[in-house]
């Protein structure tokens, strides 16, 4: 008599991994879903007006019909924040690599770098503004949020490279250049990804404030002016409009960076490699 044996195979851990990550992408979904529906319900049944708190169909109403104004600011908005991110890539790189050739520079510089950071850049705003051009200002706001955390993070990976690794390219006489490019380089790669993230955010998050201070000076285009625009006109639809810009602008840079991320990350870095179960 044969004994009869299950045939099916157990679950793999890549359909597991597919599951969750759907179930990651779902589960926030859903829930921004009951949000909107619980707001919009709350707007019609208590018939709240516009200018207080206007429902999201009335959002994305005013979302289209003001679309060329909107996207207009837009890129002018994402146009300092990548410069700003561009320029603070290059300065915050450049920076830590001079830092990693000497302790001394480092020790010289590097508190200035936090003096930078530490202080609030709505009240540094206001100053470059009567100093510089108002774009000038503004681009300079964003860069200045966006550079410690790249300078920061890819300072700490130049020094985090192995140290015994870094004797063994001394024992074999390599030169200065050569342990940068083919040690340290590498190794700081991560971490500069990782301030890349958030330095991607924060140039967004300078070029707002920066561009709430010049609107209130009665100067700009970008998104935050025409929200301080719409303040003053009560037009609070369009306000939420643009504020839905700049949220899904910062997340789709983040997503931009996570990306960027993985693709250069995933072959050879445990942070990016996926768990076999």
């Amino acid at each position: 008599m044969s004994a009869s044996t299950d045939d099916t195979p157990p679950a793999s851990g890549a359909a597991r991994f597919d599951a969750a990550r759907l179930a990651s992408v779902l589960l926030p979904v859903a829930i921004l879903v009951l949000a909107l529906a619980g707001w919009e319900a709350v707007v019609q049944i208590n018939e709240i007006p516009p200018y207080i708190l206007p429902a999201p169909s009335q959002i994305a109403a005013t979302l289209v019909k003001d679309w060329p104004v909107l996207f207009g600011s837009l890129l002018v908005t994402l146009r300092i924040t990548f410069l700003a991110l561009f320029a603070a890539v290059v300065g915050g790189v450049l920076l830590a690599i001079l830092f990693a050739q000497s302790r001394w520079i480092e020790l010289s510089f590097f508190p200035f770098a936090v003096i930078l950071q530490v202080t609030p850049i709505v009240a540094i705003a206001p100053l470059l503004l009567i100093y510089l051009e108002p774009g000038t200002a503004v681009l300079v706001c964003a860069f200045l949020v966006a550079f410690f955390p790249i300078l920061s993070n890819t300072a700490l990976g130049l020094a985090s490279a192995d140290h015994n690794l870094r004797d063994l390219f001394d024992l074999y006489g390599a030169s200065r250049f050569k342990q940068l490019v083919y040690l340290r380089l590498p190794a700081a790669l991560p971490y500069f990804l990782g301030g890349l993230r958030i330095g991607g955010g924060l140039a967004l998050i300078g070029a707002i404030v920066a561009e709430i201070a010049a609107g209130t000076a009665g100067q700009g285009s970008g998104l935050a002016f025409r929200i301080i625009e719409s303040g003053y006109r009560l037009n609070v639809p369009r306000m939420f409009a643009a504020l839905f810009l700049i949220s899904v602008a910062g997340i789709l840079i983040f997503l931009i960076f996570t990306a960027l991320s993985h693709l250069l990350l995933h072959r050879w870095h445990e942070s990016a490699r996926r768990r076999e179960a």
